[in-house]
Parts: structure tokens; sequence; C-alpha cells
């Protein structure tokens, strides 16, 4: 095990790199990041520019980079921690899921549906702060498309009171029919419904105009038409003045854990441009309609777009 305590982050991620083509797990040594800058002021080390404090945060920044977990750190010496670095299992990931039937690929049977987006703060504070920035409270009608196991449904019904909730009508759609039982279950209220459909032939539904349309990483699906879809949903379902929350997704799911970075075919690394294409294509769209579109985000790129016409 090597001793890192100098100025070196690219000598550590030189190192870790190198271990983890071998190895599914590397192991150093470092300063403890839980004295901070108080641990140069002591008798242990004399500040200058030799050495820098390195936060949890940057460890668990690099490991993500790495594709690895970080274990809890165990403590070598009063000053020094060990930090572990287990590798994820990338094979195990929702995006490589080859099934015969295409409809279930995200339903209860899958990866995909373990993933628990709401326990994840770069998701969670973003999503909230997108339903707060549409006004969930003043919205009647709310349609997600994409519901799988409606956490997003979840996350509204924390942040209104029962009576709020009882007021709204919530519509849910997915294609794969388990997601959609699952669903069911998990909201049984009568105003709550959910539907395995086609978001393509949202028409057939019949439903009545949303004045809140969700979607979380759905759109951007390849079986689906971007552009012409949300276009359609925009101008045939969504009341005039009403609010949309579209999440792009800006990461992949390995082995359950959230890895930033938008995945493009034909790329080994992350790469961003169909993304932002995407989302600048909803966001010109929306504010030649009379929109404001605000952009946040981080591993999921929220745009929220609420109208601003008189």
């Amino acid at each position: 095990m090597k001793k890192f305590t100098r100025n070196a982050m690219f000598e550590i991620l030189e190192y870790l790199q190198d271990i983890l083509k071998k190895s599914s797990e590397a192991q150093i040594e470092v300063l403890n990041p839980d004295y901070g800058v108080d641990l140069y002021a002591g008798e242990i080390i004399k500040l200058d520019e030799e050495y820098i404090y390195h936060s949890y945060k940057a460890w668990s920044d690099l490991s993500e980079l790495l594709y690895c977990k970080l274990l809890t750190p165990s403590i070598k010496s009063k000053y020094t921690v060990v930090l572990t670095f287990v590798k994820i299992n990338k094979k195990e990931s929702f995006h490589n899921t080859k099934i015969n039937d295409i409809s279930e690929k995200y339903g209860e049977d899958s990866i995909f549906f373990r993933i628990n987006k709401n326990e994840e703060p770069a998701f969670l504070y973003y999503y909230k702060q997108a339903l707060l920035n549409a006004k969930i409270q003043e919205k009647k009608n709310i349609l997600n498309l994409g519901i799988n196991k409606a956490d997003e449904f979840a996350l509204i019904s924390k942040l209104l009171s029962k009576d709020e909730l009882s007021q709204k009508q919530f519509f849910g759609i997915d294609f794969s029919k388990t997601a959609i039982n699952y669903s069911k279950q998990r909201f049984p209220q009568e105003n709550f419904k959910f539907y395995a459909h086609d978001i393509n032939d949202l028409k057939s539904l019949n439903l009545k105009k949303a004045d809140l349309i969700i979607s979380i990483g759905t759109l951007q699906s390849t079986t689906l038409n971007f552009k012409e879809l949300f276009m359609d949903i925009f101008q045939n379902h969504l009341e005039e003045n009403g609010a949309i929350i579209l999440g792009f997704p800006n990461c992949r799911w390995h082995d359950t854990q959230m890895i930033y970075g938008a995945k493009a075919a034909n790329y080994s690394f992350s790469e961003q441009s169909v993304l932002y294409k995407d989302v600048y294509f909803c966001k010109k769209y929306l504010q030649q309609k009379k929109y404001r579109v605000t952009l946040t985000g981080k591993n999921y790129l929220f745009l929220t777009a609420t109208s601003i016409k008189k």
C-alpha cells in the first residue's frame, strides 16, 4: 500500500488506475480529511506549498471517476487514514440488458427497477427544486410519461399535505406492465391512475390535458422520435399556460451506482453532445412559445418550463 501526503493527485490517479487494471481493489494511505487545514497548524506538518488538503468529497469524486465504490475509511494513525477503492461491476447495468420482451426492460424484474433515484441527493435536490419552480402546489392534473415505479409521485406526496394531494389528479404512463402494476399498488388512491401504454400513442387514451407534464429520462429513448414526440406532447397534451419538467440523464447506472456523464454511442468515455443538442432544442422551442426555461442539475439536467403569457 502506498502512502500519499503531498500535493500528488496526478500521481494518485495514475497509481490507482494502474492498480485497478490488475485488481478489483486498491488502497492508499492519505492525510485524514477530518483534520482539514487544522492539521497544518499543529506540530505534525508545517504548512508549505508541498502539502494540500483533500476533502472526502475529492476522494468520493475520484472513486466515481474510477468506477469504484469508496469504502468506509479505516484509521491508520492519529493523522492518516486508509482509503479503499473497490471496482463496481460495469456489466451489471440495465444499459446492457438484453431481454426477449422489450417492454419489460425496465420492469419489476429488471436491474433498473432496483434503482431508487429519490435516495440520490444529486437527483432528489434538483427534482424537488424543479417541482417548486413549476409551482406544484397550484397544479391540478399531473401527467408523468415513463412513470416506472412512481418515484416522481412519491416525492410530490412528501411535498404536499394529504388534503392538497387528494385535490389533484395524477396520471402515470409506462410501457412496462409490471412497473404499472407496482405503481398501482403503491398509490391505490382513486385520484392516481396508471396505464401500461406506448407514449407514442397518447391520443388513444383520451386523457384530459395536463397542467404539469413530467418526464424523467424517457423521451430520449432510442425507440422514440424525440423531437416529434416532444412537440406532440406540448401541442396536444399540455394545457395552455401549463408547465413542463424534463429530466435529461447526464449519468450512467452501473451496479446500482449513479456515475456522472452521459454515454454516447461509439465513445468509450462520457460524451455529451447529443444530450446538450436535445436540451437546447427543447429550450429554444419552449422559449418561442413564451415559456421561461431554467436548466438545473448535474447527474440529471432538469429543464423546467413555465408560461410567461399574460
